[in-house]
């Protein structure tokens, strides 16, 4: 029905109509917000269903798989033994049936039974079972239909005819009768007595003692097991096995021996003492594949009990294939077949090794693949459940392992030995002693779960027996150059687990494939090496001592002599433990990394125990010989010179202790201050910068990916998948790398600090030596008692002490050689010298140097006693001062000395020939070797030290950012150390007053 329209195309209503539109407008907004709510509950709302089992359905009820919940059965029907459908009850026929439902009816009473198909009534022979159906004697078989498929009215019981012609028994389902097995046909199909019925077979008397040892030794555990698995067929599968050769027989039996880990001992009845009594029992047949260890129709457990055979196996003949990291030739594939058993010695099929048999962790294909990768040290281990191995491994799998030759139409198998670690002999674990005491076998399992199950297979077992460690070993042929490798071992150890909890008890296993090479040829030259620089270190040692006992001026030999020796011998020794270690490692980085046929394998981790042991020797020296050099630059005498002296003015007068003194100077004092400022800023500078050598190292290995280098497989790749296998690090390699890395950073930064930085940007030593001549003050540094460094700072224009315009005008003067030149000999260039002085001056300075002594700083409000000990200090500076000056000006006949330039030998073994002792000797030094008192002279024993530092710390964290991290602290450490102590030291040794070291 339309509406009327009014003016303006506006519906006219009537007020009935419009009274419940306005309602519906008045609550519009509300009634929009609460239809959301309810439409978003809808859509948001949980479902939830009942958790049923089957176990929870009722007699009369199946578990529905669809709906997953417990349905009624219809009428005269039950659960079925599955309890997931319904079947009839007893008594009752099948008349329809579908997958959804059945239909059941009662038997009449002529006919009370049901066939076996369910179909049918019918009526017995004899007497009916307790499932309704008809019953037969043994012996007899079951007809309930005929020739045609008709159903009788009466079902038959036909007897089998036992004896010839028809030797025939019911087959396991009780409706045929079939042909009895090959040991009965002799006479009849009954096994009478004497003969031994077991396992199937009729055996006769007097084969094989039936007094059989079915026990299972867990010598970890300490206990025996009688097996119900052996129980059960250790006997009939040994008689088997030596009566009629049955090979499934022989089979199982030596999977039993093998799941006793082929152990023997005196007890000749039990799995490895039968199969040994069979294994000679055949000595006068032939073997299998001309190999005498494997007799005819057994399996091939042992290689046999000589001494020494093991070596002779593993040792004599190499693998006729060449392996070969990279060219045309390339061969890295490792190709490995296993025979493999089951249980009852059923041949399963052959198998590649490799993925989802000896390697029980689970993990990608290609990274199990990467295992069988010649070179690529294989390594992984996991804890597995015990739960799920007793679900994923409900009988064990035996491994007959070989090596794939290759060869095409004539493929080759190699047979690979296996070392049982857990083997016994004779109660002695003979594969854990000397190789010559080895006893190698083949047939291995990963899991065994039935062996140790009592009483029942059904039960759940005592013990299980794990391979908690699978390692493949390939061991190189000493000096091949073609890639010829000795038959790989595979050694495997197995753990016993007693089951208490299976869903909280675990097993841990690991498999391995390693690569290992003759280490005494390199062992020998190492330890050579070692010996003979070793050597060398002690005699220039001994060449430091005597240079120190003649700097000292000491000619006995006493106790310090000895310890001073040690100290010079600790930091040559770690020199050589440090370039023999640098040098191996590098050897084996480019041999190994850059070999194309392999002639060489890495150490394997063991191996590297020794090589560590160094690394740890060297680093050891090294920090004894850096703390003693830091002692020694912490504790030198130090004094500068002030050659200033006051202009031609009337001097001042001033009140001390309340009587008037003239001041016996007006020099000032900051040209010297600023001299000791800028000596203390160079006592930590260094060649290289530190935070830059950190950082630089760490963009290389870990950015660029130089780390990958030190990954023990044959690989240069920098960069490696995330999906490929990553091996462990060779520490050998590691340290090799990391050290090379190092050093050559360092090195680089030392040449550019040398030829380019000192030369165009900033050379501090040479700027200091200049900053003395024109602050006009020598320094004088006595490393030892009687040999030092003098740097001579007096300025060739007299004075220091002037204004801008003057000194402007002396630089101006010396830079048009307008004036003398600034060497200490008149014409010369030359301002540093090592002093080599006579013991008189020495007396006298140590005199002098009493009167210098002074705590570490003056207070600020002095008493007279203290402004007498300062003034006492000042006048003994000055005395220095002057003495010092006027031996400089050959004042003093007395304690004169001569200025000469050392031998060239004399510079290379750093020691002096002369003898100081009527004169004094400066010896000219251009090479300014005054900064061997300082961090700067000795770059050389702090990049070793930290480089030694560095690869310490990574081998013990296997990260290079820990120990970066570490690095740079302790160089922030000493650094601070160094210059709280010879911060110290100056303001002992010169007077100068701490608060005005900036």
């Amino acid at each position: 029905m339309k509406g009327i329209v009014g003016k303006k195309g506006r519906p006219m209503f009537t007020m009935a109509t419009r009274t419940p539109l306005a309602a519906v407008n008045r609550y519009k907004v509300p009634l929009i917000i609460f239809l959301l709510i309810y439409m978003a509950l809808l859509n948001c709302q949980q479902y939830a269903i009942p958790f049923k089992s089957p176990s929870d359905c009722s007699d009369e009820e199946s578990f529905d798989i669809s709906s997953l919940s417990c349905v009624n059965c219809g009428p005269n029907q039950q659960r079925s033994t599955t309890g997931l459908s319904c079947i009839c009850k007893t008594g009752y026929q099948t008349l329809t049936s579908d997958k959804a439902s059945i239909t059941c009816q009662k038997c009449p009473s002529d006919r009370p039974a049901v066939t076996k198909d369910g179909f049918g009534c019918i009526r017995c022979p004899s007497s009916v079972n307790d499932e309704g159906r008809c019953q037969c004697p043994a012996g007899n078989v079951l007809v309930e239909r005929d020739v045609n498929g008709n159903l009788l009215n009466v079902a038959r019981c036909e007897m089998c005819n036992e004896n010839p012609p028809g030797l025939s028994v019911p087959n396991i389902s009780g409706d045929r009768c079939e042909r009895c097995q090959a040991s009965f046909v002799n006479t009849s199909c009954v096994c009478s007595s004497p003969n031994v019925l077991a396992g199937g077979l009729c055996l006769p008397p007097g084969s094989l003692s039936t007094n059989v040892n079915p026990s299972v030794n867990y010598a970890q555990l300490k206990i025996t097991v009688q097996s119900a698995w052996f129980f059960k067929n250790l006997y009939s599968s040994s008689a088997a096995c030596l009566v009629f050769s049955n090979l499934t027989a022989c089979q199982a039996l030596g999977n039993m021996c093998v799941m006793n880990m082929h152990s023997f001992s005196g007890v000749s009845t039990d799995a490895c003492g039968l199969f040994n009594t069979i294994f000679r029992s055949r000595a006068a047949l032939s073997s299998t594949q001309d190999i005498s260890y494997w007799r005819v129709n057994l399996p091939w457990l042992y290689y046999g009990d000589e001494p020494g055979l093991a070596s002779r196996v593993l040792q004599t003949d190499p693998v006729p294939i060449r392996f070969s990291f990279r060219g045309i030739n390339k061969n890295t594939d490792i190709r490995l077949l296993a025979a493999v058993y089951n249980i009852r010695g059923e041949f399963l099929r052959w198998e590649k090794v490799g993925v989802d048999n000896l390697q029980l962790c689970p993990e990608t294909t290609g990274k199990q693949e990467a295992a069988f990768n010649f070179g690529t040290s294989y390594q992984k281990s996991c804890d597995l459940s015990v739960a799920e191995l007793l679900g994923s491994h409900p009988e064990p799998l035996f491994y007959d392992v070989f090596m794939d030759l290759g060869g095409g139409e004539n493929r080759k198998l190699l047979p690979l030995p296996s070392l049982v670690y857990n083997q016994q002999y004779n109660g002695r674990f003979i594969n854990q002693e000397n190789m010559k005491n080895w006893y190698l076998s083949r047939r291995l399992f990963v899991v065994d779960t039935i062996s140790g199950r009592e009483k029942s297979l059904s039960l759940l077992p005592k013990v299980i027996r794990v391979a908690s460690s699978v390692k493949i070993r390939f061991q190189l042929v000493p000096r091949t150059q073609e890639g010829q490798v000795y038959p790989p071992l595979m050694t495997v150890t197995y753990r016993d687990v007693a089951i208490t909890d299976i869903n909280t008890q675990t097993v841990s296993t690991t498999f391995v494939v390693e690569y290992e090479m003759d280490q005494n040829e390199a062992r020998i030259k190492t330890d050579t090496a070692l010996g003979v620089m070793g050597g060398v270190a002690l005699l220039y040692s001994l060449l430091k001592t005597v240079s120190w006992k003649r700097r000292i001026a000491s000619p006995l030999i006493d106790v310090e002599t000895m310890l001073k020796f040690l100290l010079f011998y600790a930091g040559d020794l770690a020199n050589v433990f440090f370039a023999v270690t640098v040098g191996t490692g590098l050897y084996w980085l480019i041999f190994y990394k850059g070999q194309q046929f392999v002639s060489v394998l890495l150490p394997l981790p063991a191996q590297e125990e020794q090589f560590v042991t160094y690394i740890g020797c060297a680093f050891a020296l090294k920090a004894v010989q850096f703390l003693h050099k830091l002692i020694l630059q912490v504790s030198i005498d130090v004094f500068f010179i002030d050659w200033e002296r006051p202009r031609s003015k009337p001097s001042r007068t001033v009140q001390a202790a309340g009587e008037l003194k003239r001041d016996p100077s007006s020099v000032s004092i900051w040209r010297t201050y600023f001299v000791a400022n800028e000596w203390n800023e160079l006592q930590t500078i260094r060649k290289i910068s530190p935070i830059f050598q950190i950082m630089a190292v760490l963009f290389f290995l870990e950015v660029l990916g130089f780390s990958n280098l030190a990954l023990r497989d044959p690989m240069p790749a920098l960069q490696r998948s995330p999906e490929a296998y990553t091996p462990s690090y060779s520490l050998m390699l590691r340290y090799g790398l990391a050290a090379a890395l190092w050093l050559c950073i360092g090195l680089l930064q030392v040449i550019f600090f040398t030829v380019f930085y000192e030369h165009f940007v900033e050379d501090k030593i040479r700027q200091f030596v200049d900053l003395c001549s024109i602050s006009n003050v020598s320094v004088l540094l006595l490393s030892h008692r009687c040999f030092g460094y003098y740097i001579h700072g007096r300025s060739v224009h007299g004075h220091a002490d002037t204004n801008m315009e003057e000194m402007n005008n002396n630089l101006n003067r010396e830079s048009e050689s307008l004036c003398g030149q600034r060497g200490l000999l008149p014409n010369t260039e030359i301002q540093t010298f090592q002093v080599s002085l006579n013991d008189r001056l020495r007396l006298h300075y140590d005199r002098i140097r009493e009167q210098i002594g002074r705590r570490n700083g003056p207070s600020r409000l002095i008493d007279a006693s203290s402004a007498n000990q300062f003034e006492q200090r000042a006048r003994g500076y000055q005395t220095m001062n002057h003495f010092l000056g006027s031996i400089i000006d050959h004042a003093h006949q007395e304690m004169d000395y001569i200025v000469k330039d050392k031998l060239m030998f004399e510079r290379v073994i750093g020691m002096e020939f002369l003898e100081p002792s009527e004169k004094s000797i400066f010896y000219n030094d251009e090479a300014h070797s005054f900064s061997d008192v300082l961090f700067y002279g000795n770059e050389a024993t702090l990049l070793i030290f930290d480089t030694l530092f560095f690869c310490v710390v990574d081998l013990g964290s296997q990260s290079f950012v820990l120990a970066a991290v570490l690095t740079c602290l302790q160089q922030m450490i000493f650094r601070l150390i160094r210059n709280t102590l010879g911060r110290k030291n100056l303001v002992s040794k010169t007077l100068v007053d701490e608060r005005f070291l900036i």
